[in-house]
Protein backbone atom coordinates (compact mmCIF):
# COMPACT_ATOMS: atom_id res chain seq x y z
CA UNK A 1 0.00 0.00 0.00
CA UNK A 2 1.83 3.26 -0.80
CA UNK A 3 2.37 5.99 1.81
CA UNK A 4 2.60 9.29 1.33
CA UNK A 5 6.14 9.42 0.83
CA UNK A 6 5.63 6.93 -2.13
CA UNK A 7 2.77 9.38 -3.56
CA UNK A 8 5.34 12.23 -3.37
CA UNK A 9 7.87 10.43 -5.18
CA UNK A 10 5.34 9.77 -7.46
CA UNK A 11 4.56 13.24 -8.30
CA UNK A 12 8.16 14.32 -8.18
CA UNK A 13 8.84 11.91 -10.88
CA UNK A 14 5.91 12.98 -13.44
CA UNK A 15 6.80 16.53 -12.79
CA UNK A 16 10.47 16.29 -14.15
CA UNK A 17 9.89 13.55 -16.60
CA UNK A 18 5.66 14.45 -17.70
CA UNK A 19 5.99 17.60 -17.62
CA UNK A 20 3.16 17.85 -20.83
CA UNK A 21 0.98 15.59 -18.45
CA UNK A 22 0.71 17.84 -15.55
CA UNK A 23 0.10 20.82 -17.58
CA UNK A 24 -2.56 18.99 -19.67
CA UNK A 25 -4.11 17.85 -15.82
CA UNK A 26 -4.03 21.83 -14.63
CA UNK A 27 -5.81 22.40 -17.85
CA UNK A 28 -8.50 19.62 -17.94
CA UNK A 29 -9.20 20.55 -13.32
CA UNK A 30 -10.10 24.26 -14.50
CA UNK A 31 -12.08 22.91 -17.46
CA UNK A 32 -13.88 20.33 -15.54
CA UNK A 33 -14.99 22.59 -12.75
CA UNK A 34 -16.00 24.69 -15.78
CA UNK A 35 -18.46 21.74 -16.82
CA UNK A 36 -18.79 20.11 -13.13
CA UNK A 37 -20.71 23.06 -12.29
CA UNK A 38 -23.09 23.21 -15.43
CA UNK A 39 -23.51 19.50 -14.90
CA UNK A 40 -24.79 19.81 -11.21
CA UNK A 41 -27.07 22.86 -12.28
CA UNK A 42 -28.40 21.14 -15.18
CA UNK A 43 -31.45 18.70 -13.44
CA UNK A 44 -32.23 21.75 -11.39
CA UNK A 45 -32.40 24.35 -14.67
CA UNK A 46 -34.73 22.11 -16.72
CA UNK A 47 -36.86 21.15 -13.18
CA UNK A 48 -37.29 25.10 -12.15
CA UNK A 49 -38.71 25.75 -16.16
CA UNK A 50 -41.66 22.43 -14.97
CA UNK A 51 -40.64 19.51 -17.09
CA UNK A 52 -40.85 15.97 -15.52
CA UNK A 53 -37.90 13.69 -14.55
CA UNK A 54 -38.37 10.90 -17.58
CA UNK A 55 -38.03 14.40 -20.06
CA UNK A 56 -35.21 15.39 -18.02
CA UNK A 57 -33.62 12.45 -18.22
CA UNK A 58 -34.15 11.98 -22.29
CA UNK A 59 -32.92 15.59 -22.57
CA UNK A 60 -29.77 15.13 -20.78
CA UNK A 61 -29.18 11.17 -22.97
CA UNK A 62 -29.39 13.37 -26.20
CA UNK A 63 -26.46 14.97 -25.29
CA UNK A 64 -24.80 11.41 -26.28
CA UNK A 65 -26.89 10.44 -29.43
CA UNK A 66 -25.44 13.12 -30.71
CA UNK A 67 -21.61 12.27 -29.16
CA UNK A 68 -22.26 8.56 -30.89
CA UNK A 69 -23.04 10.30 -34.35
CA UNK A 70 -19.96 12.36 -33.85
CA UNK A 71 -17.75 8.99 -33.24
CA UNK A 72 -18.45 7.42 -36.57
CA UNK A 73 -17.82 11.27 -38.10
CA UNK A 74 -14.77 11.76 -36.58
CA UNK A 75 -13.21 8.67 -37.31
CA UNK A 76 -14.02 8.71 -41.20
CA UNK A 77 -12.47 12.47 -41.53
CA UNK A 78 -9.33 12.95 -39.20
CA UNK A 79 -6.32 12.09 -41.11
CA UNK A 80 -4.46 12.21 -38.60
CA UNK A 81 -5.52 12.06 -34.75
CA UNK A 82 -3.80 15.95 -33.20
CA UNK A 83 -4.49 16.30 -29.54
CA UNK A 84 -3.76 19.41 -29.36
CA UNK A 85 -6.19 20.26 -31.60
CA UNK A 86 -8.85 18.49 -30.66
CA UNK A 87 -8.42 19.78 -27.17
CA UNK A 88 -8.51 23.29 -28.67
CA UNK A 89 -12.25 22.21 -30.87
CA UNK A 90 -13.15 21.04 -27.03
CA UNK A 91 -12.14 24.75 -25.82
CA UNK A 92 -14.42 26.33 -28.43
CA UNK A 93 -17.20 24.01 -27.87
CA UNK A 94 -17.01 24.58 -24.14
CA UNK A 95 -17.89 28.11 -24.73
CA UNK A 96 -20.34 27.58 -27.37
CA UNK A 97 -22.39 25.13 -25.03
CA UNK A 98 -22.72 27.83 -21.99
CA UNK A 99 -23.72 30.46 -24.44
CA UNK A 100 -26.61 27.97 -25.13
CA UNK A 101 -27.37 26.64 -21.80
CA UNK A 102 -27.56 30.30 -20.57
CA UNK A 103 -30.58 31.22 -23.18
CA UNK A 104 -32.31 27.90 -22.92
CA UNK A 105 -35.61 28.11 -22.07
CA UNK A 106 -37.05 25.44 -24.32
CA UNK A 107 -36.97 22.10 -24.94
CA UNK A 108 -35.67 22.94 -28.40
CA UNK A 109 -32.90 25.09 -26.99
CA UNK A 110 -31.79 22.64 -24.24
CA UNK A 111 -31.53 19.99 -26.97
CA UNK A 112 -28.67 21.88 -29.09
CA UNK A 113 -26.84 22.60 -25.78
CA UNK A 114 -27.35 18.69 -25.37
CA UNK A 115 -25.82 18.05 -29.09
CA UNK A 116 -22.68 20.58 -28.33
CA UNK A 117 -22.17 19.17 -24.98
CA UNK A 118 -22.15 15.69 -26.38
CA UNK A 119 -19.43 16.47 -28.88
CA UNK A 120 -16.74 18.62 -26.61
CA UNK A 121 -17.20 15.32 -24.30
CA UNK A 122 -16.04 13.03 -27.32
CA UNK A 123 -13.31 15.37 -28.05
CA UNK A 124 -11.68 15.33 -24.65
CA UNK A 125 -12.28 11.43 -24.84
CA UNK A 126 -9.99 11.42 -27.83
CA UNK A 127 -7.67 13.95 -26.83
CA UNK A 128 -6.79 11.58 -23.71
CA UNK A 129 -6.35 8.39 -25.70
CA UNK A 130 -4.01 9.97 -27.72
CA UNK A 131 -1.95 12.36 -25.59
CA UNK A 132 -1.51 9.49 -22.88
CA UNK A 133 -1.57 6.17 -25.79
CA UNK A 134 1.32 8.30 -27.96
CA UNK A 135 3.26 9.83 -25.07
CA UNK A 136 3.42 7.50 -22.26
CA UNK A 137 5.03 4.17 -22.52
CA UNK A 138 2.99 1.17 -21.84
CA UNK A 139 3.76 0.30 -18.42
CA UNK A 140 2.65 4.25 -17.54
CA UNK A 141 -0.83 4.24 -18.77
CA UNK A 142 -2.50 2.63 -16.36
CA UNK A 143 -0.97 5.73 -13.76
CA UNK A 144 -1.09 8.39 -16.74
CA UNK A 145 -4.73 7.74 -16.75
CA UNK A 146 -4.81 7.94 -13.04
CA UNK A 147 -3.02 11.41 -12.86
CA UNK A 148 -5.79 12.60 -15.02
CA UNK A 149 -8.25 10.89 -13.09
CA UNK A 150 -7.22 12.61 -9.64
CA UNK A 151 -7.33 15.81 -11.30
CA UNK A 152 -10.74 15.30 -13.19
CA UNK A 153 -11.99 14.15 -9.91
CA UNK A 154 -10.86 16.60 -7.69
CA UNK A 155 -12.56 19.33 -10.17
CA UNK A 156 -15.71 16.94 -9.85
CA UNK A 157 -15.58 17.41 -6.05
CA UNK A 158 -15.81 21.00 -5.95
CA UNK A 159 -17.87 22.09 -8.55
CA UNK A 160 -21.27 20.64 -6.70
CA UNK A 161 -19.87 22.39 -3.43
CA UNK A 162 -19.33 25.73 -5.50
CA UNK A 163 -22.43 25.56 -7.23
CA UNK A 164 -24.97 24.70 -3.93
CA UNK A 165 -22.94 27.89 -2.25
CA UNK A 166 -23.88 30.24 -5.73
CA UNK A 167 -27.27 28.45 -6.26
CA UNK A 168 -30.11 30.55 -3.94
CA UNK A 169 -33.91 29.74 -4.19
CA UNK A 170 -33.09 29.62 -7.96
CA UNK A 171 -30.07 28.94 -10.26
CA UNK A 172 -29.81 32.55 -10.84
CA UNK A 173 -26.79 34.36 -13.28
CA UNK A 174 -24.26 33.38 -10.26
CA UNK A 175 -23.35 29.89 -11.33
CA UNK A 176 -22.80 30.64 -15.18
CA UNK A 177 -20.08 33.54 -13.95
CA UNK A 178 -18.16 30.83 -12.24
CA UNK A 179 -17.78 28.38 -15.03
CA UNK A 180 -16.92 31.73 -17.52
CA UNK A 181 -14.02 32.53 -15.54
CA UNK A 182 -13.20 28.70 -14.79
CA UNK A 183 -13.21 28.05 -18.77
CA UNK A 184 -10.79 31.04 -19.23
CA UNK A 185 -8.11 29.83 -16.79
CA UNK A 186 -8.51 26.91 -18.76
CA UNK A 187 -7.87 28.45 -22.35
CA UNK A 188 -4.51 29.96 -20.65
CA UNK A 189 -3.30 26.44 -19.19
CA UNK A 190 -4.32 25.41 -23.05
CA UNK A 191 -1.54 27.85 -24.37
CA UNK A 192 1.17 27.23 -22.12
CA UNK A 193 0.96 23.67 -23.35
CA UNK A 194 0.98 24.44 -27.11
CA UNK A 195 4.86 26.49 -25.46
CA UNK A 196 5.45 23.22 -23.26
CA UNK A 197 4.90 20.95 -26.25
CA UNK A 198 7.25 23.39 -28.27
CA UNK A 199 10.23 23.21 -25.99
CA UNK A 200 9.83 19.01 -25.15
CA UNK A 201 9.13 17.68 -29.05
CA UNK A 202 12.99 19.40 -29.40
CA UNK A 203 14.35 17.37 -26.65
CA UNK A 204 12.76 13.96 -27.83
CA UNK A 205 11.23 11.99 -29.92
CA UNK A 206 7.51 11.33 -29.10
CA UNK A 207 5.95 7.90 -29.97
CA UNK A 208 4.53 7.89 -33.26
CA UNK A 209 1.37 5.80 -33.90
CA UNK A 210 0.48 7.61 -37.64
CA UNK A 211 -0.60 4.48 -39.70
CA UNK A 212 -1.59 5.92 -43.16
CA UNK A 213 -4.60 3.55 -44.36
CA UNK A 214 -6.95 3.85 -46.94
CA UNK A 215 -10.57 1.82 -46.50
CA UNK A 216 -14.12 2.41 -47.54
CA UNK A 217 -17.09 2.81 -45.46
CA UNK A 218 -17.79 -1.05 -46.00
CA UNK A 219 -14.63 -1.88 -44.92
CA UNK A 220 -14.42 0.52 -41.75
CA UNK A 221 -17.88 -0.70 -40.61
CA UNK A 222 -16.43 -4.34 -40.75
CA UNK A 223 -13.52 -3.39 -38.93
CA UNK A 224 -15.78 -1.84 -36.18
CA UNK A 225 -17.62 -5.15 -35.44
CA UNK A 226 -13.96 -7.65 -35.90
CA UNK A 227 -12.53 -5.23 -32.90
CA UNK A 228 -15.71 -4.68 -31.29
CA UNK A 229 -16.36 -8.16 -31.32
CA UNK A 230 -12.57 -9.49 -29.72
CA UNK A 231 -12.25 -6.22 -27.37
CA UNK A 232 -16.68 -6.66 -26.28
CA UNK A 233 -16.17 -7.19 -22.31
CA UNK A 234 -13.94 -3.96 -21.83
CA UNK A 235 -16.96 -2.80 -24.28
CA UNK A 236 -19.27 -3.57 -21.91
CA UNK A 237 -17.93 -2.97 -18.34
CA UNK A 238 -17.45 0.99 -20.35
CA UNK A 239 -20.81 1.16 -20.92
CA UNK A 240 -21.83 0.01 -17.40
CA UNK A 241 -19.53 2.77 -16.05
CA UNK A 242 -21.15 5.33 -17.61
CA UNK A 243 -24.18 4.27 -17.16
CA UNK A 244 -23.45 4.52 -13.75
CA UNK A 245 -21.99 8.23 -13.90
CA UNK A 246 -24.93 8.92 -15.95
CA UNK A 247 -27.52 7.81 -13.07
CA UNK A 248 -25.66 9.67 -10.40
CA UNK A 249 -25.23 12.96 -12.25
CA UNK A 250 -28.92 13.20 -12.80
CA UNK A 251 -30.59 12.38 -9.52
CA UNK A 252 -27.48 13.12 -7.38
CA UNK A 253 -28.31 17.04 -7.35
CA UNK A 254 -31.80 15.81 -6.99
CA UNK A 255 -31.12 13.82 -4.18
CA UNK A 256 -28.96 17.03 -2.67
CA UNK A 257 -31.34 19.29 -2.80
CA UNK A 258 -33.62 17.05 -1.00
CA UNK A 259 -31.36 16.97 2.10
CA UNK A 260 -32.89 19.28 3.77
CA UNK A 261 -31.27 18.86 6.95
CA UNK A 262 -27.51 19.92 5.58
CA UNK A 263 -28.66 22.94 3.98
CA UNK A 264 -26.06 24.32 1.24
CA UNK A 265 -24.16 21.50 1.87
CA UNK A 266 -26.64 18.69 0.42
CA UNK A 267 -23.96 19.05 -1.98
CA UNK A 268 -21.87 16.82 0.00
CA UNK A 269 -23.33 13.75 -1.43
CA UNK A 270 -22.70 14.24 -4.45
CA UNK A 271 -18.78 15.19 -3.17
CA UNK A 272 -18.91 11.54 -2.06
CA UNK A 273 -18.76 10.58 -5.20
CA UNK A 274 -16.54 12.17 -6.86
CA UNK A 275 -14.40 12.50 -3.96
CA UNK A 276 -12.97 8.75 -4.12
CA UNK A 277 -11.13 8.86 -8.11
CA UNK A 278 -8.79 11.82 -6.22
CA UNK A 279 -7.69 9.34 -3.72
CA UNK A 280 -7.44 5.56 -5.68
CA UNK A 281 -6.12 7.45 -8.89
CA UNK A 282 -2.51 6.99 -7.39
CA UNK A 283 -3.39 3.44 -6.59
CA UNK A 284 -3.98 2.78 -9.67
CA UNK A 285 -0.88 1.44 -11.16
CA UNK A 286 -0.19 -0.53 -8.33
CA UNK A 287 -3.61 -2.45 -7.92
CA UNK A 288 -3.21 -3.11 -11.92
CA UNK A 289 0.28 -4.52 -11.82
CA UNK A 290 -0.69 -6.92 -9.40
CA UNK A 291 -4.16 -8.13 -10.18
CA UNK A 292 -3.96 -7.19 -13.91
CA UNK A 293 -6.03 -4.02 -15.35
CA UNK A 294 -9.12 -5.96 -16.74
CA UNK A 295 -9.49 -8.07 -13.47
CA UNK A 296 -8.57 -4.80 -11.07
CA UNK A 297 -11.59 -2.87 -12.96
CA UNK A 298 -14.26 -6.13 -12.90
CA UNK A 299 -13.59 -6.44 -9.39
CA UNK A 300 -14.08 -3.11 -8.28
CA UNK A 301 -17.27 -2.75 -10.10
CA UNK A 302 -18.43 -5.53 -8.27
CA UNK A 303 -17.30 -4.27 -4.98
CA UNK A 304 -18.99 -1.10 -5.72
CA UNK A 305 -22.01 -2.33 -6.90
CA UNK A 306 -22.41 -4.43 -3.95
CA UNK A 307 -22.10 -1.11 -1.76
CA UNK A 308 -24.84 0.53 -3.31
CA UNK A 309 -27.18 -1.56 -2.98
CA UNK A 310 -27.43 -0.77 0.59
CA UNK A 311 -28.69 2.84 -0.47
CA UNK A 312 -32.16 1.48 -0.05
CA UNK A 313 -31.51 0.75 3.77
CA UNK A 314 -29.99 4.49 4.92
CA UNK A 315 -32.49 6.40 2.77
CA UNK A 316 -33.62 8.42 6.04
CA UNK A 317 -30.48 8.72 7.24
CA UNK A 318 -28.50 11.23 5.01
CA UNK A 319 -24.73 11.18 6.91
CA UNK A 320 -24.89 7.25 6.76
CA UNK A 321 -26.13 7.65 2.88
CA UNK A 322 -23.61 9.77 2.36
CA UNK A 323 -20.66 7.35 3.64
CA UNK A 324 -22.30 4.88 1.78
CA UNK A 325 -22.15 6.53 -1.53
CA UNK A 326 -18.23 7.72 -0.51
CA UNK A 327 -17.67 4.29 -0.16
CA UNK A 328 -19.09 2.74 -3.35
CA UNK A 329 -17.81 5.54 -5.40
CA UNK A 330 -13.98 4.21 -3.71
CA UNK A 331 -14.38 0.82 -5.10
CA UNK A 332 -16.16 1.58 -8.81
CA UNK A 333 -13.62 4.44 -8.73
CA UNK A 334 -10.66 1.69 -9.18
CA UNK A 335 -11.87 0.41 -12.44
CA UNK A 336 -11.56 3.71 -14.56
CA UNK A 337 -8.12 4.62 -14.63
CA UNK A 338 -7.64 0.65 -15.10
CA UNK A 339 -9.71 0.13 -17.78
CA UNK A 340 -8.48 3.45 -19.72
CA UNK A 341 -5.48 1.72 -19.41
CA UNK A 342 -6.43 -0.94 -21.42
CA UNK A 343 -7.49 0.88 -23.67
CA UNK A 344 -4.13 2.59 -24.31
CA UNK A 345 -2.42 -0.55 -23.76
CA UNK A 346 -4.37 -1.42 -27.33
CA UNK A 347 -3.52 1.42 -28.75
CA UNK A 348 0.11 0.91 -28.25
CA UNK A 349 -0.32 -2.71 -29.52
CA UNK A 350 -2.23 -1.67 -32.54
CA UNK A 351 -1.80 1.64 -33.74
CA UNK A 352 -3.31 1.02 -37.14
CA UNK A 353 -6.63 0.80 -35.67
CA UNK A 354 -6.09 3.84 -33.21
CA UNK A 355 -9.12 5.63 -34.52
CA UNK A 356 -11.79 2.29 -34.57
CA UNK A 357 -10.08 1.76 -30.88
CA UNK A 358 -11.30 5.16 -29.90
CA UNK A 359 -14.68 5.41 -31.45
CA UNK A 360 -15.38 1.97 -30.04
CA UNK A 361 -14.74 3.20 -26.69
CA UNK A 362 -16.44 6.55 -26.98
CA UNK A 363 -19.44 4.89 -28.82
CA UNK A 364 -19.64 2.88 -25.16
CA UNK A 365 -18.87 5.50 -23.25
CA UNK A 366 -22.05 7.68 -24.95
CA UNK A 367 -24.09 4.59 -25.15
CA UNK A 368 -23.99 4.47 -21.12
CA UNK A 369 -24.69 8.41 -21.16
CA UNK A 370 -27.95 7.38 -23.35
CA UNK A 371 -29.08 4.58 -21.25
CA UNK A 372 -28.43 6.07 -17.80
CA UNK A 373 -30.44 9.59 -17.60
CA UNK A 374 -33.07 8.16 -19.67
CA UNK A 375 -33.41 4.82 -17.39
CA UNK A 376 -32.51 7.13 -14.34
CA UNK A 377 -35.12 9.77 -14.90
CA UNK A 378 -38.20 7.05 -15.90
CA UNK A 379 -37.37 5.14 -12.60
CA UNK A 380 -36.87 7.83 -10.04
CA UNK A 381 -40.22 8.98 -11.21
CA UNK A 382 -42.01 5.91 -10.62
CA UNK A 383 -39.19 4.38 -8.04
CA UNK A 384 -37.90 7.24 -5.75
CA UNK A 385 -34.30 8.53 -5.93
CA UNK A 386 -32.38 6.66 -3.77
CA UNK A 387 -34.65 3.15 -4.60
CA UNK A 388 -33.53 3.73 -8.51
CA UNK A 389 -29.80 3.82 -6.82
CA UNK A 390 -30.28 0.69 -5.10
CA UNK A 391 -31.54 -1.17 -8.30
CA UNK A 392 -28.54 0.19 -9.84
CA UNK A 393 -26.36 -1.32 -7.52
CA UNK A 394 -28.18 -4.82 -8.12
CA UNK A 395 -28.02 -4.76 -11.87
CA UNK A 396 -24.10 -3.81 -12.02
CA UNK A 397 -23.30 -6.46 -9.73
CA UNK A 398 -25.13 -9.34 -11.76
CA UNK A 399 -23.16 -7.83 -15.14
CA UNK A 400 -19.93 -7.47 -12.92
CA UNK A 401 -20.15 -11.41 -12.00
CA UNK A 402 -21.04 -12.49 -15.87
CA UNK A 403 -17.70 -10.24 -16.98
CA UNK A 404 -15.31 -11.95 -14.15
CA UNK A 405 -16.56 -15.29 -15.39
CA UNK A 406 -16.53 -15.11 -19.41
CA UNK A 407 -13.33 -12.63 -19.69
CA UNK A 408 -9.89 -14.21 -21.19
CA UNK A 409 -6.96 -12.73 -19.10
CA UNK A 410 -5.45 -11.73 -22.00
CA UNK A 411 -7.07 -10.05 -25.23
CA UNK A 412 -4.93 -9.73 -28.40
CA UNK A 413 -5.74 -7.29 -31.64
CA UNK A 414 -4.15 -8.87 -34.17
CA UNK A 415 -6.87 -8.01 -36.68
CA UNK A 416 -4.69 -5.55 -38.62
CA UNK A 417 -1.80 -7.69 -40.66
Amino acid sequence: MPTFHHLVRHMKTYQTKHRMLYVISFMILFWAMFDGILMFILPLLIEDLGFSESTMGIIIGSSSVAGMIFDFMLCRLLKKVNFRRLYLAMLILSAMYILTLTYAHTIWLFLLAMAIWGLYYDLLNWSNFDFVGRHLPSAEHSSGFGVLRVFVSLAYMLSPLLAGMLIEEHVGYKPFIMAWILLFISILFYLLLLIVHKRESKKKEFISNDVEKKISLTQEFRLWKKVGNIILPVLVLTFVLNTIDGFFWLIGPLIAESLGTLGKFGGLFMVAYTLPPLLVGWLAGTMTNKLGKKRTAFISLLTGSLLMTLFFLFRNQPIILILVNFCASFCVSLAWPAINGVYADYISEAPQIEKEIETLEDSSTNLGYVVGPILAGFASEHLGHIETLALLGISSAIIAMILLKVTPRKIKLNVIK
